[in-house]
């Protein structure tokens, strides 16, 4: 007989329902498409929120579901290898230890996993790694470390009704996220309301410095980064012209658009630094690039959010005859970008918090490549940091308020995968790297890759 189990979160959320199959006896586990719900979806591991999935990892979820987390454990335990780099997977399978142990400390991370995929499996793959090797390291002062996963969709109130669910549980003490800036402003109204710690790995808008004593980040402002482009286009590309490309009503689309040109302004002295919002309905790549040139630009700087990203794309190609130089946020650093543009992008700088190729030796690369069988990228660095830092924050103090003034402390510091991890009043991070990285073809081979600029400016 089926049996039904019911999903419950906290205070008694009814999250999802699944059916139970019979449990995979062997490790032959069989790719499937997941159909993600369209409620609040915040899981533990009864439910499954990435598209791709397996036979083996769904009747985890399952068995999960019904509370039988030895049954969980096998299965995703099987699903892992059937693909090591599911981080969903491995966030599940350390849950369900937890679940077995019956001692643990909850966090969340908060990410989009039905409109950006791939974006939120980097930021888990950060989050993963770092619950994983904090549990099998004695875990928090004994007590193993579980993680819920939300995903926020990005959508404007949905974020607000994470944050929520999330403050209404007691027992969650901390939060990987938001992931967008938007979205960690609307959940960061929350969470200083209701007094939880937020640490976003990828928000970079400068409305989020002194934004809520409860709202941190592991990654730069977008000054910072406006700073350092503006300086290598001057020193390096030697002109003082160049044109935007941004997004109406994205903070951190604005955020890089504004503090660039100011940054421009103050390298050059030149006033006028030409716009294009790339969210217009009417918006065309190749007369923008010819308006551009028309305005004596000699640099395009790329600003656009994920939504837009398919606009700083054609903007690339509009722009592959024109001998512009091309300059992007680190939006635009991704394996789609090397993937889709290629040849087209060669030569293109973009401003990043880590790189993998400065680091090759360090142990949280080395580890990394040994449990997801691949490299990663900025995001699960900066996501690592962020889960870190919480946990670091929890040894010392196992409660929302005094985890909030542990993370504030001038003495607070721990080891990162991108260096020292110590945050400032404003909830900033203290001594951000950045690194200009930019687009070059392999050796030999017709594929593109970043590659660090040197010297750094």
């Amino acid at each position: 007989m089926a049996v039904i189990a019911v999903v419950i979160f906290g205070t008694g959320m009814v999250l999802g329902k699944l059916i139970l199959s019979p449990t995979p006896t062997s490790k032959s586990c069989q790719d499937m498409k997941n159909t993600p719900g369209t409620g609040l979806e915040i899981s533990y591991g009864g439910q499954i929120l990435q598209t791709d999935t397996n036979s083996c990892k769904k009747a985890g979820t399952q068995a999960f579901a019904s509370g039988n987390y030895n049954d969980a454990l096998n299965n995703f335990k099987l699903s892992l290898q059937k693909n090591s780099n599911d981080p969903e997977a491995l966030i599940y399978l350390n849950n369900a230890k937890a679940r077995q142990q019956g001692k643990w400390l909850r966090i969340a991370v908060s990410v989009p996993t039905s409109i950006e995929p791939n974006l939120a499996e980097e930021i888990l793959r950060g989050v993963a790694q770092a619950q994983d090797e904090v549990n099998n390291n004695n875990g928090i002062n004994g007590k193993l470390l579980q993680v819920a996963i939300a995903n926020d969709d990005e959508k404007p109130g949905t974020p607000t009704k994470i944050a929520k669910a999330l403050v209404q549980d007691q027992e969650v003490l901390g939060v990987v996220g938001a992931t967008s800036s938007n979205a960690t402003l609307e959940e960061g109204k929350v969470y200083n309301t209701e007094g939880l710690v937020a640490i976003s790995p990828t928000s970079t808008s400068v409305n989020i410095s002194n934004f809520s004593r409860y709202v941190f980040r592991t990654v730069f402002s977008d000054e910072l980064a406006a700073d350092k482009l503006a300086n290598y286009m001057v020193k390096n590309l030697h002109t003082k012209k160049a044109a935007v490309f941004f997004v109406f009503g994205s903070s951190y689309s604005k955020s890089l658009k504004d503090e660039f040109v100011k940054a421009v302004q103050k390298q050059s002295k030149v006033l006028n630094v030409p716009e294009f919002d790339l969210s217009k309905s009417n918006f065309n790549a190749e007369t923008a690039v010819k308006q551009a040139i028309s305005q004596n630009a000699k640099v395009l700087m790329l600003a656009s959010d994920s939504e837009t990203l398919d606009k700083a794309y054609q903007v690339i190609q509009a722009a592959k005859n024109s001998n512009l130089d091309i300059l992007g946020g680190d939006n635009i650093f991704s394996l789609e970008t090397l993937n889709s543009q290629g040849k087209q992008a060669e030569g293109m700088v973009v401003a990043v918090p880590w790189y993998i190729g400065n680091v090759s030796n360090s142990n949280f690369v080395n580890n990394s490549k040994k449990l997801w069988k691949a490299t990663v990228n900025w995001r699960t660095a900066t996501a690592y940091d962020a889960t870190q830092a919480i946990a670091e924050g929890l040894k010392q103090s196992n409660t929302r308020d005094k985890l909030q003034k542990t993370l504030h402390s001038p003495d607070f510091s721990v080891e990162g995968a991108t260096g020292k991890i110590q945050f400032s009043p404003s909830g900033d991070r203290i001594n951000n790297n950045i690194f200009l990285v930019k687009v070059q073809q392999k050796a030999g081979k017709e594929e593109y890759e970043f590659v660090p600029i040197q010297p750094q400016f």
